[in-house]
């Protein structure tokens, strides 16, 4: 087998570098030692037809990295366009946010069928391709269009919301159909997997036997691999961190006080306002907490040039500072909001000095900052992890303290009861956690998602001789956009 991994962007980082992303963090350990290609952009656009697209190939592990120029014409469009403000939006339940047009979809069929055109390099007898999340709907359409036979794989990273959510992206029944030339669909959580299932029955009026649905493509199986972690790893690179200077520093300027930790994009799905602003309340409604306690917010910028994001930055950045203002003193301030990012080793080291995690988004796929966490902790005086009930995390860490984002004065409440746990029941979550970790690793996700796949593809190429039934509505022709007009041809 040569597996071929494909997202939107890949990650060159070791442990001691800052990450780009939960994605390419969580992708590039087992990529490394799979001997897997892992395609992506390079960051780079290029104008123009591109003879030899590939910006850079280098050997990463056994396996490589191969970077790609995307095209200048489209990638906005692809990218800040339709990807982040149609599809983002959206499968976080945010369809008021939806800010898209048709170049926009056209950018981002353009930008599919481009890397499907690309992917032909690699398709070897034993070609195996495993495409990543919401960027690349359409990208195994695409790849059959053009004649690719081989097992393709998709795996969602987000959510996937119900049937009227989805129902507000343009052009949503174009793009699921599409996603019905994967032999294989992996979901985070079963309610992800339903709510996709629920979409084919209802809407496309297909039919489903044990999660196996028929199209012209031939069958696509739907299933749920909840992402892990390796907590080994990550529990190595916690006590190694210990005596790195930022973590040191950090030790030595809480003076006793406990303190809470977030890390996250600046993201509306984050729920970063409902946790300051909850922190706010328990200095509020408790003022023998301050001083007594703190929070660390690492918020790394994102995707500032749509217009949702900057909005949000700039109310963070102001209700951070009016908190501050409100309970802060002269030698004491309450939160310690930074804009940047941190290696996976220095943030182990900032999650075991923390007292309390705060994972408290709206809407989230998996949140491997939960896991990362927990796998952090000093097994002897472990911390309190905090979740949001919305997460994918909570499925399984379901030991933590779990809590509605929405409501804030619960949420309160609840972080003060973290600071306050006493030892034998945070050891006894946070036993329970581990085992969850342990039973459930990156390697261990990443191993079943390519025997499923396997396994969907053999079952897909049975059936292949067995003629769609003419009730059930055939899957339009996908065919590549026109690189002039922009008209789909059929």
């Amino acid at each position: 087998m040569n597996l071929v991994v494909v997202s939107n962007r890949v990650s060159r980082a070791s442990a001691n570098e800052p990450m780009t992303g939960g994605l390419a963090a969580a992708l590039l350990p087992v990529v490394e030692k799979s001997g897997a290609i892992w395609v992506g952009s390079s960051g780079r656009v290029r104008d123009g037809a591109q003879k030899e697209p590939f910006a850079e190939i280098e050997a990463l592990g056994t396996g490589a990295l191969a970077m790609l120029d995307l095209p200048a014409a489209h990638y906005g469009g692809y990218y800040e366009g339709f990807a982040n403000s149609a599809l983002w939006p959206a499968l976080h339940s945010r369809t008021d946010l939806i800010r898209t047009s048709q170049d926009d979809y056209q950018s981002y069929r353009e930008v599919n069928s481009f890397m499907a055109r690309a992917l032909l390099r690699f398709r070897k007898p034993e070609a195996v391709f495993w495409i990543q999340d919401y960027h690349f709907l359409a990208l195994g359409a695409e790849m059959r269009d053009l004649g690719v036979t081989h097992p393709i794989g998709f795996f969602l990273h987000t959510p996937w919301p119900t049937r009227a959510i989805i129902g507000g992206v343009p052009h949503h029944r174009e793009l699921v159909e599409a996603m019905l030339a994967y032999n294989l669909i992996g979901f985070q959580t079963d309610d992800d997997r339903d709510n996709f299932l629920s979409y084919i029955k209802f809407d496309l009026g297909l039919d489903i036997a044990d999660g196996v649905v028929a199209s012209r493509f031939g069958t696509s199986r739907c299933a749920v691999f909840p992402i892990g972690i390796d907590p080994a790893k990550f529990a190595a690179h916690a006590a190694k961190a210990a005596s790195h200077p930022d973590v040191s520093r950090l030790r030595r300027s809480l003076h006793g006080e406990k303190l809470a930790i977030g890390v996250d994009r600046v993201d509306y799905s984050k729920g970063l306002v409902n946790r300051i602003e909850a922190f706010d309340r328990i200095l509020t409604l408790q003022p023998q907490l301050n001083r007594a306690v703190s929070l660390l917010q690492i918020a790394t910028l994102s995707r500032g040039t749509i217009e949702a994001y900057g909005d949000l930055q700039n109310q963070l950045a102001k209700l951070v500072s009016d908190v501050n203002g409100r309970h802060g003193e002269v030698d004491w301030t309450p939160i310690r909001y930074l804009n940047k990012g941190y290696s996976q080793t220095v943030l182990a080291g900032l999650y075991r000095t923390a007292q309390v995690g705060l994972v408290t988004p709206l809407h989230d796929g998996m949140n491997l900052v939960a896991k990362e966490y927990v796998a952090a902790q000093n097994p002897v005086d472990p911390g309190v992890l905090v979740l949001s009930k919305f997460a994918g995390a909570a499925n399984e860490l379901d030991t933590a303290l779990l809590v509605n984002p929405h409501d804030i004065d619960g949420m309160a409440r609840t972080i003060a009861t973290a600071f306050s746990m006493p030892l034998v029941e945070r050891r006894m979550r946070w036993e329970a956690m581990m085992a969850k970790l342990r039973a459930g690793t990156i390697q261990d996700w990443f191993t079943d998602f390519v025997d499923a796949l396997q396994d969907a593809h053999a079952a897909s190429e049975k059936a292949a001789g067995q003629k769609v039934p003419a009730e059930l509505p055939a899957v339009w022709p996908v065919r590549s956009f026109s690189s002039i007009g922009g008209t789909r041809l059929h």
